[in-house]
């Protein structure tokens, strides 16, 4: 079971933050909801790759002696709380994906 209070706030209050700058969702015609949905969903998959990739590189440059221990802990604690919460989404996708496909036509 994924523990969601390893989510860093700081990324739950520039969401927040985004959410209420933007325009309300009645005053919005419903395809540019999809599409700021969908901007959202494809801004946080590069996020999540952005920091994995930079837990990576920091592995890395560990190995080389190019950076101190806090630094990779650090990283991997940052890497592995966002491929957590990328497995919990995934696994809710598929549960709504299976609930619909369970559905009686």
């Amino acid at each position: 079971m994924t523990d969601f209070s390893t989510i860093r706030s700081t990324y739950i209050e520039s969401a927040y933050a985004k959410s209420a700058r933007s325009n309300t969702a009645e005053s919005l015609p419903p395809k540019e909801q999809t599409e700021d949905f969908s901007k959202m969903v494809s801004d946080a998959a590069a996020q999540a790759v952005d920091t994995v990739r930079t837990g990576d590189s920091t592995a890395i440059a560990a190995l080389n002696g190019q950076a101190g221990l806090q630094q990779v802990v650090e990283a991997t604690m940052a890497m592995e709380s966002t491929v957590q919460v990328a497995v919990a989404l995934r696994d809710k996708m598929v549960d709504a994906y299976q609930e619909v496909m369970r559905m009686p036509i």
